[in-house]
Parts: C-alpha cells; structure tokens; sequence
C-alpha cells in the first residue's frame, strides 16, 4: 500500500494527551471573547485607580488619604481580571476560575452602579452587560472543552 493510499494518521497532541488544555491555535472565539472582556475589565479598573490615585497625589478630592488608598486599591484589585484574561487567552485551565470570581463579584457593583442618580447609571448598565456576557462565555461548552475542564464526576 502507497503512503497515497493510507489513511492519514491523526494522533493526539501531547499536551492533550496529558490531561493539559489545546496548544493556543485551537482556542475557541468565545474564550478568546471571553478574555478580551476580562482585559476591558481590567484595563478599566487601571484606567479607574490611576484616576483616584492621581487625583488623590494632586490633592483635588476632599480626603486626600482615602482617594489614594482607594486608587491603590482599584490598581491591586485589576489584578485579578488581568491574570485571569492572560490565561484564558493561552488557554490554561486555572483562568476559569478567576474570570468567573470577577464577573460575579462585578455584578454587585454594577447594581449599586444602576442605583445612582448620575452618570454612573450607564457605568453600572455597561458593567452588567460586561459581566452577564462574559459569564455566558466562561460557562460555554466550547469554552470548558477547550480549557480541559469536565463536570463533576465526569473522567472523559
């Protein structure tokens, strides 16, 4: 029999085979989606403490101590968004978790945000969007496949 003739040989990658996620090239669109909101999320609260922080150096707020410790704050806490959208974006298995920390503990936030007479208001509906949709992509089929991650008791 030629090589023509034979059937092409389809081997399982050893990062596969090993119980680790695919190789970067097979990540799905809606974790790729998911990690570009992670990163929104995480640049924003950059964006944000940088502001307060800056803000708080300059002495423009009335409590200079608590617009820096605020700042601070916020730049610490986009850590976590931050970290968790570079793993998804390599699709590692332990980014899920992190990712899906961040969208439901934005979701909070995005109703104090909804609760506000001001221009916050579209802050808050924006973050909910945010949040809801990236929550929806995080707990997708395709998404889970591709980060290796199966249900409880499930070994396949």
């Amino acid at each position: 029999m030629s090589s023509e003739q034979t059937p092409a040989q389809t081997s399982v990658p050893e990062t596969a085979a090993a119980g680790t996620a695919p190789a970067a090239g097979e990540r799905p669109r809606r974790l790729t989606y998911a990690a570009a909101l992670a990163a929104l999320e995480g640049t924003a609260l950059v964006v944000a403490g940088g502001w307060i922080l800056a803000l708080g150096l300059a002495g423009a707020p009335d409590d200079r101590q608590q617009a820096v410790t605020g700042g601070i704050t916020l730049l610490v806490l986009a850590l976590l968004p931050l970290l968790a959208a570079r793993g998804l974006w390599q699709v590692r298995r332990w980014s899920r978790g992190p990712a899906v920390i961040t969208q439901i503990l934005a979701l909070p936030v995005a109703y104090n945000l909804l609760q506000a007479d001001s221009i916050a208001i579209g802050a808050g509906i924006g973050l909910a969007v945010v949040s809801v949709t990236a929550l929806v992509l995080l707990v997708n089929p395709a998404t889970t496949r591709a980060l290796g991650i199966t249900g409880p008791g499930r070994t396949e």
